[in-house]
């Protein structure tokens, strides 16, 4: 009874401000008809952005928690892991994946490690070589250029061209994903996002530039990516999908003048987030 209706895992930090991580996937994720079912890696009162946060690890619970939805017998159409803070953490999520994901459970891998070619202060290289083990587990793979580099041991340069990039994914997709995103490239005055999947040829899809980089873009890209392939929609479309909403919710975040830290106003639009 409990497997009537499409679910996602959301494997991601909860963060009480700020527009980020699982904040961002529930309401995402459930105004695109898809079951969000969070399982939290810490408690954020709001994210690192800020001069000060409270944060409470929940990882000594995971185990407990995950031990609970297989007594209920859950099954999911989909998982989605986004950051994660330690080796404790990525071995979880390791025996998650191991238990949960079922031949037709789509994998969506957000392996958040860095940008501008270097790992976030509060990751080391070891932890980046331990995010490498779950990429076999993934059915898709949204990384953005530094990540990937990383994950293949290839050099950062971000003007790499398509060639490039194909190359790129295709040490990725030897790694286990048969599809990959790599999100977030910057071209002068537009963003844009590379597709590869490994039956055709790869695809770029641009969107123009809105404003500064801010928190949970990513949340909210990963999440939508998420829910349209558990609703059946191809790859390329899912990406546009996400690329034109989160280009629209950006022009209006603008117009409010929201800090950068406050993340995006998604919320303005979440009645029209399935249309295209």
């Amino acid at each position: 009874m409990h497997n009537h209706q499409k679910k996602i895992a959301v494997i991601n930090d909860f963060c009480g401000f700020g527009r980020c991580s699982l904040a961002v996937s529930l309401p995402i994720i459930s105004a695109m008809k898809v079951q969000c079912c969070p399982l939290p890696t810490s408690v954020f009162s709001n994210h690192t952005g800020f001069e000060s946060f409270y944060y409470t690890p929940f990882t000594p619970h995971m185990d407990a928690y995950i031990d609970e939805w297989e007594k209920l017998n859950l099954q999911f159409n989909g998982i989605l892991t986004g950051y994660l803070g330690s080796p404790e953490q990525i071995a979880i999520v390791r025996r998650f994946l191991e238990r949960f994901k079922a031949t037709d459970t789509v994998t969506v891998v957000d392996p958040v490690m860095g940008d501008y070619g270097k790992l976030y202060p509060s990751y080391s290289p070891k932890l980046a070589e331990q995010m490498a083990s779950l990429v076999p587990f993934a059915d898709i793979l949204t990384p953005n250029l530094t990540e990937a580099c990383l994950l293949t041991g290839t050099a950062y340069r971000p003007d790499m061209n398509e060639e490039e990039l194909t190359a790129l994914c295709r040490k990725l997709h030897a790694m286990g994903p048969q599809k990959i995103v790599i999100s977030g490239l910057e071209r002068g005055e537009d963003l844009e996002n590379f597709v590869f999947e490994a039956d055709k040829a790869p695809m770029v899809i641009r969107e123009h530039k809105v404003g500064p980089c801010r928190s949970g873009t990513g949340d909210v890209f990963s999440s939508m990516i998420a829910a349209d392939a558990v609703n059946g929609v191809e790859l390329a479309d899912a990406v546009h999908h996400a690329s034109a909403f989160i280009a629209k919710v950006l022009r209006r975040t603008m117009e409010l003048e929201l800090p950068k830290t406050d993340g995006i106003c998604f919320e303005e639009f979440l009645t029209e987030i399935n249309t295209r």
